[in-house]
């Protein structure tokens, strides 16, 4: 018994694991399916595309902004080493462009919207809430889950764009303010380096992104414990999920777009 119980601990483990996996599948299946199918709430996915779209653009547009002058200021330093400070330009866009710009924008939604659908959506069901709409014949899964899903895979794309540009604008700054970099040259040597698949890549990402951070919300929100201790473990567990998840999702599709 002494030799097996390790493997008995490590087996109800995993058990559970693959049961949270099943349960989270589910979950999401059930939420597009309510996104497909009517009634639609106009007003509550207008607030989600507000809350999760405009509201998110500082904090989106200052961290791209930091990064992408970081990012030229650490590639003109390395490509210093081998006389490549040229590549300065290149880099940085398809840094940004492919790999940056979605997984920072991806993250700061992370720590933005789903801990804040999350910690919405519990106290709802704490204080009972919930109950009421099931009462008043409102589907909980259409009425909170379904506006906030199709929320954010719409608008999170176009805050990943705004990431984008928004970062290699700030290595355009630090180029050309600092580095002497030419601007035109700059400005064309990004532009002639970048491929539509660069763009594509990134903009589905985004919406990739944007349905696990919300989905994440949604169900740690729905299933959380009474009290405000079970609000705190679901906010804290979603936005744990939601950034292992979009980092996992982000190489799934770097793989998928750019396997050689």
């Amino acid at each position: 018994m002494m030799a097996t119980a390790p493997l008995a601990a490590l087996g109800r483990a995993t058990l559970a694991f693959l049961a949270s996996i099943g349960r989270v599948a589910l979950f999401a299946l059930d939420a597009l399916s309510h996104v497909v199918r009517p009634p639609f709430y106009g007003r509550e996915f207008a607030i989600a595309l507000l809350n999760i779209g405009w509201l998110s653009l500082p904090v989106v547009g200052l961290t791209a902004l930091f990064t992408g002058g970081a990012l030229a200021l650490q590639i003109y330093a390395g490509g210093a080493r081998f006389n490549a400070e040229a590549v300065v330009p290149q880099i940085v866009a398809i840094g940004m462009v492919r790999e940056l710009g979605p997984v920072l924008v991806g993250l700061m939604i992370a720590a933005r919207v789903t801990s804040s659908i999350a910690a919405e959506i519990a106290t709802m069901k704490v204080t009972e809430q919930i109950d009421a709409l099931v009462t008043l014949s409102t589907h909980p899964m259409k009425y909170l889950t379904a506006p906030r899903v199709l929320a954010a895979v719409l608008v999170v794309p176009a805050l990943v764009g705004v990431g984008d540009v928004i970062g290699i604008f700030g290595g355009y700054i630090v180029a050309t303010g600092s580095l002497g970099f030419n601007p035109a040259a700059y400005l064309k040597n990004t532009a002639n380096f970048l491929e539509a698949l660069d763009i594509v890549s990134s903009l589905a990402k985004g919406a990739v992104f944007g349905f696990i951070a919300a989905l994440m919300g949604c169900y740690f929100g729905m299933t959380s414990g009474r009290g405000a201790q079970g609000v705190g473990r679901a906010t804290k567990g979603s936005v744990e999920a939601a950034a292992v998840l979009i980092l996992a999702a982000n190489f799934l599709l770097t793989g998928i777009f750019f396997s050689i």
